[in-house]
């Protein structure tokens, strides 16, 4: 596992100057686990400053967000890895669910002292995560911005088959003995294949950094029963489900290639919210967090200037 002070094996042409010195690596005991949060300052702080918690997606870490962060250096961000992954310990007890992902974001913001006047913001596996905790939660932030999110379920439609079989991969890699079982989920082919069916862009640099970033951070899991734990809360949930229950200003930000998360489920998605603005990035699919930050930095950057705290 990583410490939480490690340095990021980045291209430096992929992130600013300024990121790193608006960067504090923290840690804190929650419920018996070690969470690895990491804080990143304003340049300057301004009246529009807000405070933004970034929930991570399915095998990612605070790593994969950064690139949005840069993008938004009038605001304040808090990123912490998520129990199970990165430098964060697993759950003491309980399993790794939506519902209890809910609970770490309650109890997390309560150890920071996050108050409802906090942005949500959630990535992929973390869009369910978010929705399912702003549905539980009304009031507790807002509002709510959700990146690539997951607006069907993971077993219907033409992405199916293609779920079934990474369930299977996941059970297999479970009940395989210990060593074989690890050597599966972290097999650097398999990562890859996974990193070059996601990547969309024809940047053969940013590809490179791409699949640079999946190679260090994808295998940067706690352990097996968490990460199949993790898995199956991952496809057996969305954000359709509690769509209706989200009252507050809701910002979709879509890929217009995404093939997790489709354009037409976006746009479904987009008509069950009671304040929902839809905003798709053409060229991209599900890496808008690594290909496209700029664009999606400057919807969250307009869509905050419309809801003020």
């Amino acid at each position: 596992m990583k410490t939480a002070d490690s340095p990021p094996p980045t291209t430096p042409s992929y992130f600013s100057h300024e990121l790193a010195a608006r960067t504090q690596a923290s840690e804190i005991e929650l419920n018996g686990s070690t969470v690895a949060y990491w804080t990143y300052e304003p340049v300057q702080a301004t009246p529009e400053t807000r405070t933004i918690l970034v929930i991570h997606g399915f095998r990612g870490d605070h790593h994969g967000l950064l690139r949005v962060a840069d993008q938004l250096p009038g605001m304040r961000i808090i990123m912490p890895d998520l129990p199970g992954f990165g430098s964060s310990g697993a759950f003491a007890s309980g399993t790794h669910s939506v519902e209890h992902y809910g609970t770490f974001i309650t109890d997390f913001m309560a150890a920071l002292g996050l108050g409802p006047d906090t942005v949500l913001l959630g990535h992929s596996f973390g869009s369910i995560v978010a929705a399912h905790f702003v549905a539980a939660h009304p009031g507790a932030v807002s509002p709510l911005i959700l990146i690539n999110p997951i607006a069907a379920p993971a077993l219907e439609g033409p992405k199916g088959i293609m779920t079934k079989l990474a369930v299977l991969y996941y059970r297999l890699a479970a009940r395989l003995p210990r060593r074989l079982g690890l050597a599966l989920l972290r097999s650097p082919l398999i990562v890859r294949v996974m990193s070059e069916a996601m990547a969309k862009t024809p940047d053969k640099e940013l590809r490179r950094f791409i699949h640079g970033q999946h190679h260090a951070y994808f295998s940067a899991f706690a352990d097996r029963d968490s990460l199949l734990e993790s898995f199956t809360a991952s496809v057996s949930g969305n954000v359709a489900e509690v769509a209706g229950q989200l009252s507050l200003p809701v910002l979709l930000i879509a890929g217009e290639k995404d093939e997790i998360a489709m354009l037409p489920d976006q746009r479904r998605l987009a008509a069950l919210l009671p304040d929902g603005t839809l905003k798709v990035i053409p060229g991209v699919g599900h890496l808008i967090h690594y290909e496209t930050p700029a664009p999606a930095a400057g919807f969250i950057l307009t869509f905050l200037k419309d809801h003020p705290a």
